[in-house]
């Protein structure tokens, strides 16, 4: 009994030793960042205050030259997304322990999947406007080669948490890896991918309309115009119609999530 009091003990102090040093890393990480400098937020606030001024009122007067914009970020996100889950899943499957042909062919991937991870959007979309010039296009490709190195990591940790019994069963009845993969592996995951597909999905509308202020396309090109024009009215309205689009975007993620449980 006291061996237990004891362990318990101990793990109570490493607990409470780690939440203490998790607490000193952000206090020195937000007093490197300058959060702490009460000046600077003083000296901003009037800027700031004006700037909300001129956002007010929002001025929908163009708001009808929005509309195909916004159509065009919803293209995009649905695009990047299709593309991200035919690129993410076979990804996924070689970069998971109990699907992959070969330790190296696994180590391959996940590197692959890092490489993916580590170049944000933005910048792939600055990439591809100069390969294959303005519009949707280089924004899907943008979305959908970021995200396969995200999606395809959480593709993958499903993937290898899966019950092993019908993946044994399945092998020892003579099934090829093709068999195993596609009636023991997938019927266990399918729901688990469908979530995290949806999640991006929602997630890429919001990307998409960011990465319009780099020339791909969708409302983001308007929100940027707006912005070298000093109409901040404009964008204010342009900001508030994103909002309501990403609402029934949500909306509708949610909704497909609930029909799939």
């Amino acid at each position: 009994m006291q061996a237990l009091l004891a362990e318990d003990g101990r793990r109570r102090r490493r607990t409470l030793a780690g939440a203490a040093l998790l607490l000193a890393a952000s206090v020195l990480a937000l007093a490197a960042t300058g959060f702490f400098d009460a000046e600077r937020f003083a000296d901003g606030l009037p800027a700031l205050m004006q700037l909300g001024s001129e956002m007010v009122p929002p001025n929908f007067a163009r708001w009808q030259s929005w509309l195909k914009p916004l159509l065009d970020t919803l293209a995009m996100s649905v695009a990047g997304t299709a593309l991200t889950v035919i690129v993410s899943l076979p990804l996924a499957l070689l970069a998971s322990p109990n699907t992959t042909p070969h330790p190296a062919v696994l180590r391959v991937a996940r590197t692959m999947m890092a490489a993916f991870r580590s170049v944000p959007e933005i910048i792939l979309g600055i990439i591809f406007v100069a390969a294959v010039g303005f519009g949707a296009l280089p924004g899907v490709l943008a979305l959908a080669l970021h995200s396969t190195g995200m999606v395809a990591k959480f593709y993958a940790e499903a993937i290898e948490h899966v019950d092993a019994k019908p993946l044994e069963a399945a092998t020892a009845a003579g099934a090829s890896r093709l068999q195993v993969i596609t009636h023991a592996v997938l019927p266990q995951v399918l729901p688990q991918l469908a979530d995290i597909t949806i999640y991006r999905w929602e997630y890429h509308f919001r990307a998409s309309a960011v990465l319009g202020i780099v020339g791909a396309g969708g409302i983001g090109f308007e929100l940027m115009a707006a912005l070298r024009l000093i109409k901040y009215d404009e964008v204010s309205a342009i900001l508030l119609s994103v909002l309501a689009c990403v609402l029934v975007v949500d909306g509708l993620g949610a909704a497909l999530r609930r029909r799939l449980k």
